[in-house]
């Protein structure tokens, strides 16, 4: 009994420290609304394709809206080499995904965010091309789903304020 009054009166604090959940009421918030208005324009390459499908994953939300925003990303992927071993070959890779992004309001043509977000892999290079060629593109798909997280989890904080949910 004392335990649980204890734990009572140390849970009370809690309810009044101000923290929300982001999204609210679930896909009927403002905030997840708001994402479902998003559309993504066209991204170059394939680690683009890729960003842009795990983007438009995580913003479809609200169903059939009309698109209120343009969400325009530049994407830099890079692959450097280091780790020399004897005969100057390299040992590992680390596969750099990077971002600029910004969030334009189609009515007005303002841009309402303007951000960057990015991430990286270590790979190792093994005797075998082709599992070192398999690597880099799981490490791709791995840094294109947390790019896009990152980016979405941004935008729903945006939202979030300026909506005041």
């Amino acid at each position: 009994m004392k335990r649980a009054l204890a734990l009572l009166i140390l849970a009370a604090p809690l309810a009044a420290c101000g923290l929300r959940p982001l999204y609210g009421t679930g896909a009927g918030s403002a905030t997840a609304s708001a994402l479902g208005e998003i559309e993504v324009a066209p991204i170059d390459e394939r680690s683009g394709w890729l960003l842009r499908n795990a983007l438009v994953d995580r913003l479809a939300v609200g169903g059939d809206s009309t698109a209120r925003y343009r969400l325009d990303v530049i994407i830099d992927d890079d692959i450097t080499k280091f780790g020399l071993r004897g005969d100057a070959g390299a040992t590992r890779e680390r596969r750099t995904l990077r971002t600029r992004y910004q969030l334009i309001d189609l009515a007005t043509g303002e841009t309402l965010v303007d951000a960057t977000a990015g991430s990286d892999a270590g790979i190792d290079i093994t005797s075998s091309p082709y599992a070192t060629v398999a690597a880099e593109q799981s490490a791709l798909e791995r840094l294109s789903m947390e790019v896009a997280d990152d980016i979405v989890a941004r935008l729903a904080l945006y939202f979030d304020r300026t909506r005041g949910q």
